[in-house]
């Protein structure tokens, strides 16, 4: 995976990492090219000697966060779980999930390594409806107003980068031991991958806003830490009347 320059996104990353009184924002919006390079070759042909498949097969993701929200009629294929159960699931290619994963390696390098991940997770999201307005939500309930300043600047940078109406959308949602943000003080997060097939093109938007009222061993020092919550409550609300 080889970072690609984008000026705008550079723009963007500094007004989403700053201190802001007792909360610690930060985000940033990489640009990537799906072109393996030495390493890349590597890690693919692990991948796919693990699991004994080829590049176009399938694998289980697990449901995404907003299952609940996506409509019955959506279509998920079988899978069948350790318990012996059938699940339905969304499923990617093995070629895919390796995009996923090194783009995760490239962009935590050299802190974590993600070459172990699984499929199961990740998710693959309903819709870039729901997808822009998580992150809208969750961005405007740390900055605030200032948000409303970036917000266009910020889906427009995006889309002439990655064209979004053709991309498809995944997550990262792994358990605490391999979350990068899984200490104490995330108030929350996400890891989002806006993938271009056409383009051969994948933009990864990761953020994370902490709380410094968190003591090392994870003790709330004050309350002002929900203040964020109800924030975003009203944005959602405030939302729902404007429908």
């Amino acid at each position: 995976m080889k970072l690609l320059e984008n000026s705008r996104f550079e723009q963007i990353n500094s007004a989403l990492s700053q201190e802001l009184g007792s909360y610690k924002l930060e985000g940033r919006i990489e640009s990537y090219s799906c072109k393996m390079a030495g390493n890349d070759k590597r890690l693919f042909k692990l991948i796919s000697a693990e699991g004994g498949v080829g590049p176009e097969d399938l694998q289980a993701l697990s449901p995404p966060q907003t299952v609940l929200s996506v409509s019955p009629s959506k279509q998920y294929s079988k899978s069948t779980g350790s318990d012996g159960e059938s699940y339905l699931c969304d499923t990617i290619s093995t070629k895919t999930l390796f995009y996923l994963i090194s783009t995760l390696n490239a962009s935590f390098n050299p802190d974590y390594d993600f070459s172990n991940a699984k499929s199961e997770e990740f998710s693959k999201e309903p819709s870039l409806e729901w997808v822009a307005h998580n992150i809208d939500t969750q961005l405007y309930a740390t900055l605030g107003e200032a948000y409303g300043a970036l917000k266009q600047n910020l889906w427009t940078a995006f889309d002439e980068e990655c064209s979004l109406q053709d991309c498809e959308i995944y997550s990262y949602n792994p358990d605490l031991a391999s979350d990068p943000y899984g200490e104490a003080g995330c108030i929350w997060s996400f890891n989002y991958f806006f993938y271009n097939k056409k383009l051969k093109r994948l933009v990864f938007f990761t953020c994370r806003s902490s709380s410094s009222s968190y003591t090392d061993s994870g003790i709330v020092q004050d309350s002002s830490m929900f203040d964020m919550t109800d924030d975003m409550d009203s944005f959602q609300e405030s939302e729902m009347n404007m429908d």
